[in-house]
This record gives structure tokens, sequence and C-alpha cells, in this order.
């Protein structure tokens, strides 16, 4: 495999040809704000945060979908990327109800390190106060879609870790939202395996052990590129 020399953030990097620029920008211990990716899993590309500028283009590139190439120059920090992704974060937040003052993952959520991290003191739109609803009916689990950013980890993890694909979205723009086998209750998704793969790979305090209360869920995303590379040495 030939390897590729570039510039990201005036820092000479060397990737292997088949790498993304968030492969190689992580690799060279430079920091890409994400959060759909997930180690272990496939990239979908949703959150849009790891936009990077691309010497040569106007058009912003997506961080983990765009492969590396001789000679690119990438900037990754930038006075325009970072009115961007203040603005990204947030509409989250806009979109639905995130009170972290009572939310299970609160201190332990990335989405509310990412606020952090982009300077969000507020939020300049209009809030959205959708009406959303709270499953409960897992003997182990629930989900809180006011607290769900639609970054479709849970739906990856639960696909191409466990295998069974309780989990897909429906619905489309402001109305989409998690769904479990044909739009029933989890408690009676009869593909759902209840390993909890779909809680660790969560950023948010939308899946959450039953019985949690206000910032005691920690989770362990990590979790799920460990158990991928433990099959793989396996295999």
């Amino acid at each position: 495999m030939s390897a590729k020399t570039l510039t990201i953030d005036g820092q000479m990097v060397s990737a292997g040809a088949d790498e993304s620029i968030l492969q190689a920008a992580r690799e060279a211990g430079i920091r890409i704000p994400t959060l759909c990716h997930l180690d272990g899993l496939s990239e979908m590309g949703a959150c849009r945060l790891c936009l990077v500028e691309v010497v040569g283009t106007s058009k912003l590139q997506p961080a983990c979908h765009t492969s590396v190439a001789e000679g690119m120059e990438v900037r990754t920090d930038t006075e325009r990327l970072r009115a961007h992704r203040r603005a990204i974060v947030e509409l989250i937040f806009a979109e639905r109800n995130h009170v972290c003052a009572v939310c299970v993952a609160s201190g332990h959520c990335e989405l509310q390190n990412l606020a952090a991290a982009v300077g969000m003191t507020h939020v300049r739109y209009e809030y959205l106060a959708p009406s959303c609803a709270v499953d409960i009916s897992h003997a182990r689990f629930g989900i809180d879609h006011n607290r769900c950013v639609l970054c479709t980890r849970c739906v990856r993890a639960c696909d191409e870790v466990e295998g069974v694909h309780t989990w897909d979205i429906a619905g489309r723009g402001t109305e989409s939202r998690l769904i479990t086998d044909l739009h029933v209750p989890w408690g009676e998704a009869a593909s759902c395996t209840s390993c909890g793969k779909c809680l660790l790979a969560c950023p948010t305090g939308a899946i959450f052990h039953r019985g949690s209360t206000v910032a005691e869920l920690e989770h362990e995303p990590t979790r799920i590129a460990a158990i991928v590379a433990a099959r793989s040495e396996r295999w």
C-alpha cells in the first residue's frame, strides 16, 4: 500500500492511500471534532462537524469521507470552520429538548463536551420543542427521543457488530425518529438481543439503563472498537 504525504494545519503527515483525512489527522495527534464517527463502525457523515477546508476547493469537505491525496493541504481550525461547528451544535440543541441539568449523561455527554469545545454560550435559533416520547418498555433499557441526535451510531452498532439491525430511522427532517423493528415499542422488538451495544455507542443520554439518575450514566464507546478488534483477531 503506497503512502501519501499531505499537510494538515501546517504539519507534514504521512498516511496510507486508503485512509481518510480524519484517520490521518488522528494518527498525527490533530483533533477534528466528530459526533457520528465511532471507531469500529462504518462512516456515516451525518453530523458534518468534521468538515475541513482543503486548499484548492471552496467547498468544505467531510474529513471522515474524504480520502487523503498526495500534496493535499488541509486546514481543520479556521474561523470559518469554528463558526460552522458552533452553528451545527446550536442547531442540534434547538432541534430537540436537551436539558443537561436533568439528563442521566450530564458530565459524560459528547454533545455537552462539544458545546463547551466550540464555545457555545447560548442558542441563537428558535427552539422547536417537539413532543418526543420516552420509551421504557424494554426490561433493561430506555430511550429518550428528546436526547437523540440522529447520529445513527446505535443503528450501525446493532447492524454491524451485533448483526440484528433492530434499530433504524423513520421519517424525514425534523420528524425523523429512531425506531425498533417495524416501529414497535422497544420492549416488543423481537429482533433485540438485549446486548446493550446501542447503549455503548450512544454519545448522549438518549439510550440509558432503566433506573439511571441524573449524571449517573457513563458511556464506554471505546468498547465497540475493542469488540470489533477482538473478533478480527479471533477470526
